[in-house]
C-alpha cells in the first residue's frame, strides 16, 4: 500500500497548460519554422548541435530557440528523431534513383536439343 499513496500524493489537479490546443499550435509552427529553416539553409554548414545527433546551420540558431522554448522537451527530442528518420529514409531513396537505370539480364543460355538416339 506504501506505492499506492506514493502515487497519489504526486497527483495533483495541475492543468498542464503546455498540451493544450494553443500551446501545442503555438509549438507547431515554431517546430515548421525550424524544419523550414534546415530545408532552406541546407547548403550551409552544420555547426549546431540539437538533441539526437541532429545538426543545423547557425543562421537557424533563432528558429531553434523558439521552437525549444514553445514545445515541451519530450517532443522537441520526438520531433528531431521523426525529422531524422525522415531525412535518413530520403537519402536512402535518392541513392537507390541513382543507380537505377537499364537492367542488363543474364543472357538465355541456348540449349541443345535433347538427342534422338
Amino acid at each position: 500500500m506504501a506505492s499506492l499513496e506514493a502515487y497519489k500524493s504526486q497527483i495533483t489537479d495541475e492543468i498542464r497548460t503546455d498540451v493544450l490546443t494553443k500551446a501545442r499550435i503555438s509549438c507547431y509552427k515554431a517546430r515548421d519554422a525550424f524544419y523550414s529553416c534546415l530545408e532552406n539553409k541546407s547548403d550551409k554548414k552544420p555547426t549546431e548541435i540539437a538533441t539526437v545527433g541532429l545538426l543545423y546551420p547557425v543562421d537557424c540558431k533563432k528558429t531553434r530557440q523558439e521552437y525549444v522554448k514553445r514545445c515541451r522537451p519530450t517532443w522537441v527530442k520526438h520531433f528531431d528523431r521523426q525529422y531524422c528518420s525522415k531525412k535518413k529514409v530520403q537519402r536512402h531513396l535518392d541513392d537507390n534513383e541513382s543507380r537505377r537505370g537499364p537492367m542488363s539480364l543474364p543472357q538465355p543460355y541456348t540449349f541443345k536439343p535433347p538427342c534422338s538416339c
